[in-house]
């Protein structure tokens, strides 16, 4: 292997200890190795940082282990090129795995350019990137919830859901605290509770809040409620920050909520996790393979076979999903006919990632020439050439040679 940096360093990076290993010396020669041991607290990583500048590292790489690797991160970024290397992808040999071993193989990787770096955004998308993902994980929290009320409603035979559509709406709120505050609903307090057309229904609400609710019943739908109320106080104060995180970012949330299924929520959450600089990604493809949403290659003598996308950015893969869900449900746009067709022979949620897939490239191209999304509409690809590349492909797969030449016009 070619070296091609003189000075640089390799991290094995622990919860309570960081294993260094600096390699310098000129590229045609074998080089010099050093190997230090320092602790995870703030003053042992500022002695990192020393001992790292007095041998004039320009290069430092680590692996991403779990959330380890941030302190060192926040300690090196301003003094040196950091290299995040994903542990997967620079495995060692079997069957030399120290902390020392690890630390020189990853500085012999490194000298020698051998390390994809993995994408960290800037400080301020980071922040965001932490707020727009515990919103997501209160919501799901909420949910769980209001999930549980429903099976307690269940077991009390109340069957409020059979003419509420929403039981957490202002009317089915009411109502709850009716049942838990153990009220006794007449005709006219339950009229007194409920808001529009379920006025009309007050003999069926009637009849569906006659239940066998107990106090234990109570209790446990307002602990419910309790905690449901100080989710969404929660939320609410996420959003505000969010929103401020935002106000730099006003041109580009406004060019993704052009995309038909995108809304400001999801498209905060798209850019707090693959932020504004679209160049850390040298294509399409790299931001599809990193997101997670392009298909997995497995080939072997010459046959390709079912492969399932990879892990990739969790966050990002859900958020796309949704906005996919809500692109196929738009009508006459290419991003539903392009979902259309490809559940057909593939299934939805193949076709869901699919088109969550062509969503991101879509996005990436959006951020990268700062050009809103243009609709190309149902038939954007028109049929005849779909038609003609059709019975190419059979033809050719009957053993022919096919040449298409226009014909010419009189």
């Amino acid at each position: 292997m070619d070296a091609i940096l003189e000075r640089c360093a390799g991290l094995d990076v622990h919860q309570e200890s960081v294993v260094a290993c600096v390699l310098s010396g000129p590229l045609d020669k074998r080089p010099r190795k050093e190997i230090k041991t320092f602790g995870t607290t703030t003053n042992e990583l500022l002695n990192l940082l020393d001992w790292l500048t007095d041998r004039a590292c320009t290069h430092v790489a680590m692996e991403s282990t779990g959330v380890y690797w941030k302190p060192v991160w926040n300690i090196l970024q301003e003094s040196f090129t950091l290299v995040l290397a994903n542990a997967k992808k620079i495995k060692n040999v079997p069957g030399r795995k120290t902390d020392v071993k690890d630390s020189e193989w990853i500085a012999k990787l490194l000298r020698c350019g051998l390390i994809e770096p993995s994408f960290v955004p800037p400080e301020a998308i980071r922040e965001l990137r932490d707020y727009t993902r515990y919103r997501r994980k209160l919501i799901g929290d909420s949910t769980a919830e209001k999930n549980r009320i429903h099976k307690i409603l269940q077991d009390a035979n109340i069957k409020l859901t059979t003419f509420v559509s929403d039981v957490f709406g202002a009317s089915g709120r009411r109502l709850l605290d009716a049942v838990v505050n153990g009220e006794v609903l007449e005709p006219e307090t339950v009229r007194r509770l409920v808001f529009t057309k379920l006025k009309k229904k007050v003999p069926s609400l009637i009849e569906a809040l006659n239940g066998r609710i107990r106090a234990h019943h109570r209790a446990m739908i307002r602990m419910h409620l309790d905690h449901l109320d100080y989710l969404e106080q929660c939320i609410g104060e996420l959003e505000q920050r969010i929103d401020e995180l935002l106000c730099p970012y006003q041109e580009e949330i406004r060019l993704l909520i052009t995309i038909p299924g995108v809304q400001k929520d999801t498209a905060a959450s798209i850019l707090a996790e693959i932020g504004t600089d679209m160049t850390v990604f040298p294509t399409e493809d790299h931001l599809a393979s990193w997101a997670g949403v392009s298909p997995g290659n497995h080939e072997s003598a010459g046959q390709k076979k079912s492969s399932k996308t990879n892990k990739g950015n969790k966050g990002l893969k859900s958020a796309l999903c949704q906005a996919a869900w809500a692109a196929m449900k738009s009508r006459k746009t290419r991003l539903s006919s392009f979902y259309y067709r490809i559940v057909k022979r593939r299934g939805p949620k193949k076709a869901n990632m699919a088109l969550a897939h062509l969503l991101l490239r879509i996005i990436y191209h959006m951020l990268m020439n700062q050009v809103p999304y243009h609709e190309l509409g149902w038939n954007y690809q028109q049929k005849h050439e779909r038609d003609v590349e059709y019975w190419v492909n059979k033809m050719k797969a009957l053993g022919y040679h096919v040449q298409i030449q226009p014909m010419e016009t009189a």
